[in-house]
């Protein structure tokens, strides 16, 4: 038994060092499932080129893979949002799945703040990952 559970241990650490594959999703079906976003958020390129019409509420999307958390200007991001990208939050694409799947819960576990809220009320219930993969085919 016990080799067995070392032999598990070590597949483990393996598995744990090795690069994990990016994430998959349709680009195309993220197109079509940004109709959830767009009341909020717009998409327009660094030179101003408007990529998909939306609100203005939320920050653009283009190229948010990689940005640090709340640091574009001009929005009201809630403090705790605020809070977690003064302490080095940066748009990953796990953390901004599980942010859009539940950004208030999101918060809560990056912050350890039980009370931690988000500003974004919205939350995706499916396709996340055709949305991270149409924002991601814009912005290579």
């Amino acid at each position: 038994m016990k080799k067995r559970t070392v032999f598990h241990g070590l597949a483990a650490a393996v598995l744990c060092m090795s690069p994990l594959p990016a994430m998959a999703g349709d680009a195309a079906a993220g197109e079509r499932d940004w109709r959830q976003c767009r009341s909020c958020h717009m998409i327009a390129d660094n030179d101003g080129n408007v990529i998909q019409r939306g609100g203005r509420v939320g920050p653009n999307m283009y190229g948010i893979i990689g940005s640090p958390a709340a640091a574009a200007d001009g929005f009201r991001y809630s403090a705790d949002l605020r809070a977690a990208g003064a302490a080095g939050l940066v748009w990953t694409e796990e953390n901004f799945l599980a942010y859009i799947t539940d950004p208030s819960g999101f918060l809560r576990d990056f912050t350890g703040n039980a009370g931690a809220q988000s500003s974004m009320n919205y939350q995706a219930r499916s396709g996340q990952e055709n949305i991270l993969a149409y924002l991601l085919s814009l912005s290579n």
